[in-house]
């Protein structure tokens, strides 16, 4: 049985990739900051192991790798995000700022590094992390959002830097864009759906192989610019 271990799984992208992969019969391990509350994730049937995790504190993170023990996990989605200040050029909150690069960019390797050695023994030995295309230098940046833009811009460095330094252990990474999607964060008005979404990244993260490690696609398989 393979499995699955997924931050940010209460809501969103991570709860309805958590209900697709439970559905094809993955063990979920799936990871939020309060699970007592988690109500929608609690309501998903299948051989979910629900843990509470908040990638935001070292001291988290720390705790759910000694309660994981040497626990084989096959995939590793870092999946929890926050958007942080929505202002423009001027409007800058140092703090929120740092907070935003806490959860975007330090955590996933954070969250990396702990479980290196459940991910070594697991069959697949992928890390798949969600990024966006508000990241990419590339793709030509738009204005606004400075914190979540450059939060993903560092995410992608740091886990194309990660590809290069696991290739040799046999791990491959993946950054995923999800696209514009309908929840809380993107809003109801984005036009791709989260079914749609999750089905995709789902594809991408299955085709992974050593030779397209370290690359940043879009959740239906495209490439992007970094």
């Amino acid at each position: 049985m393979s499995t699955i271990l997924i931050t940010g799984a209460n809501r969103g992208i991570g709860l309805e990739l958590t209900k697709r992969y439970a559905a094809e019969g993955w063990t979920v391990i799936a990871c939020c900051r309060k699970p007592k509350d988690a109500k929608a994730l609690i309501a998903v049937k299948g051989d979910i192991d629900i843990r509470a995790l908040d990638v935001a504190k070292p001291a988290s993170i720390a705790k759910l790798k000694a309660a994981l023990g040497n626990r084989p996990i096959d995939v590793l989605l870092n999946n929890a995000g926050i958007y942080g200040q929505r202002g423009g050029f001027g409007k800058t909150d140092p703090k929120d700022f740092m907070a935003t690069f806490q959860v975007n960019t330090l955590a996933p390797l954070l969250v990396s590094e702990a479980l290196l050695g459940n991910l070594l023994k697991g069959g697949m030995k992928k890390i798949a992390s969600i990024t966006s295309k508000m990241g990419s230098i590339g793709d030509g940046p738009g204005g606004g959002g400075y914190a979540y833009r450059a939060s993903k811009t560092a995410l992608n460095m740091v886990m194309a830097n990660a590809a290069a330094e696991l290739k040799g252990k046999g791990i491959a990474t993946v950054l995923l864009h999800p696209g514009w999607v309908q929840t809380d964060m993107g809003g109801r008005n984005a036009p791709v759906k989260k079914e749609e979404s999750a089905a995709g990244i789902m594809k991408v993260i299955a085709a992974l192989t050593p030779a397209t490690s370290g690359r940043f696609f879009n959740y239906d398989g495209s490439p992007l610019p970094w």
